[in-house]
């Protein structure tokens, strides 16, 4: 055991890990709930050993419905890199399929997946989700240019 090494986790990170706020793990931490490292620069840095503490401290403490997605690491076996993510704005099923709109800030993303895919993943109204998209063609565009007013000469009266 002497060759384990300390790994450290900066706030942020401790608090995706633990399922907190970044706002409350920042306050227990200064409120000296939380024992910390400095580093020179005075940024804090948590170890390992006192997640596990501060896990099984607070493991009877109410979670809340969706845990925060810590990265994409998550999805990590999947080839596709195209990730958004959102949260489940509605649901609809029909028979076999079922159909999930994603809201991703302001815009909105549809999917068409099995109802048996949707009964799996437990999807309903305001989970987060991620949208992954796997294309073998995007395409992008632009608006095309507003055509340029017509200017007709004047004719000179000849008389």
């Amino acid at each position: 055991m002497a060759g384990d090494a300390v790994r450290f986790h900066t706030v942020r990170q401790a608090a995706e890990r633990l399922g907190v706020g970044y706002s409350t793990l920042k306050r227990w931490v200064l409120g000296g709930v939380v024992r910390t490292t400095r580093t020179e620069g005075g940024h804090h840095r948590i170890a390992d050993t006192e997640l596990e503490r501060l896990a099984a401290r607070h493991a009877t403490a109410a979670r809340p419905k969706s845990a925060p997605v810590a990265s994409d690491d998550v999805l990590g076996g999947l080839s596709a890199r195209n990730r958004l993510r959102g949260y489940v704005e509605e649901v609809r099923v029909d028979g076999l399929l079922a159909q999930v709109r994603l809201r991703v800030g302001t815009q909105s993303l549809t999917a068409v997946i099995t109802a048996d895919a949707l009964g799996a993943l437990k999807l309903r109204r305001g989970d987060d989700a991620i949208a992954v998209i796997k294309s073998t063609e995007v395409m992008i565009a632009t608006p095309a240019p507003l055509p340029a007013p017509v200017r007709r000469e004047r004719r000179s009266a000849k008389r």
